[in-house]
């Protein structure tokens, strides 16, 4: 797997650059505790009700997680399920990717156990991390009826550009993603820059193949969330939310950027950070930033 998959985790090789710390969007920053949801836009302290009602009108919630965190997972169920209790939903997975759309839904229908909705959607292949980590999400996706979205594309297609850039893409799978892919965000380069850090090692060549791969993922996610929503079109009240890594919705500039340079919407986005104590972040991180700390870790 190349280098960029470190990104997944929210793992960053170098700390040279704090990537929650980024002098991007809104001015100055907020300190928040562990077990502290934050709202950057007034600095208080948050609920979940404060983001669901933030969400209100909204079309898409962006919910960027560290994978390994448990504590995020139960997080990110209780907002989906929040929201689900005022309005219709939709969830869209990093985790799935785009072959296994159809064995997504056999589960929130109740139509399969959780040992083969583990064995059908190949979750050790398409994810890998221990399932139990994801299972408050998938419990309420299943209790609530919510339908699952296959967000993400084949992984060596990642990997393809990663070592070759788009040029390794075939006519086929280019034939199957958005054709702006190398559409350039300045602000985007800037914030993976931090993650990768600034002493990351490889050629320009190489990083630069790096950062298309991550553009990929980004518009493909994004790509798949709007293909999903113009084949199934939601309710006026619907919305769309959006697990995967804060690597992909930090600053507003990935997923979030791809889904608002096409369609125009915002969204809300939420960044969840794990630190035993205090920690920093800047106000443009996310419009909600929500600590867990890292002993919490499995």
């Amino acid at each position: 797997m190349v280098a960029i998959s470190l990104l997944l985790g929210f793992a960053f090789l170098q700390k040279d650059v704090d990537p929650l710390r980024l002098p991007i969007g809104p001015k100055g920053e907020i300190t928040l505790q562990p077990g502290e949801i934050v709202d950057t836009r007034t600095g208080a302290k948050a609920t979940i009700a404060d983001i669901v009602g933030a969400a209100d009108g909204k079309g898409f919630v962006f919910l960027g997680e560290s994978h390994t965190n448990p504590e995020h997972h139960k997080f990110q169920a209780r907002v989906i399920e929040s929201l689900a209790a005022k309005r219709p939903v939709v969830v869209g997975f990093e985790m799935f990717t785009r072959p296994v759309q159809d064995e997504l839904n056999p589960w929130t229908m109740g139509w399969y156990t959780q040992d083969e909705f583990i064995e059908k959607s190949d979750w050790k292949h398409q994810w890998g991390y221990d399932f139990n980590l994801y299972k408050p999400i998938f419990d309420v996706t299943r209790d609530q009826h919510i339908p699952m979205v296959a967000l993400n594309i084949p992984r060596p297609w990642v990997h393809m550009v990663g070592t070759q850039g788009y040029g390794g893409l075939t006519a086929d799978q280019k034939a199957q993603l958005p054709t702006d892919l190398g559409a350039l965000n300045p602000v985007h380069r800037e914030v993976f820059n931090a993650m990768i850090g600034g002493g990351h090692p490889g050629s320009t060549t190489s990083l630069g193949h790096m950062y298309e791969a991550q553009v990929l993922w980004d518009q493909a996610m994004a790509d798949s969330a709007l293909k999903y929503e113009m084949a199934h079109p939601q309710p006026s009240d619907g919305v769309f939310v959006v697990v995967a890594g804060s690597g992909h919705v930090m600053y507003r500039q990935g997923i979030n950027y791809r889904i608002w340079k096409r369609t125009g919407q915002s969204g809300v986005t939420v960044v969840m950070v794990d630190e035993d104590g205090p920690v920093t972040v800047s106000k443009g991180l996310g419009d909600f930033v929500y600590c867990a700390g890292r002993e919490t870790k499995q």
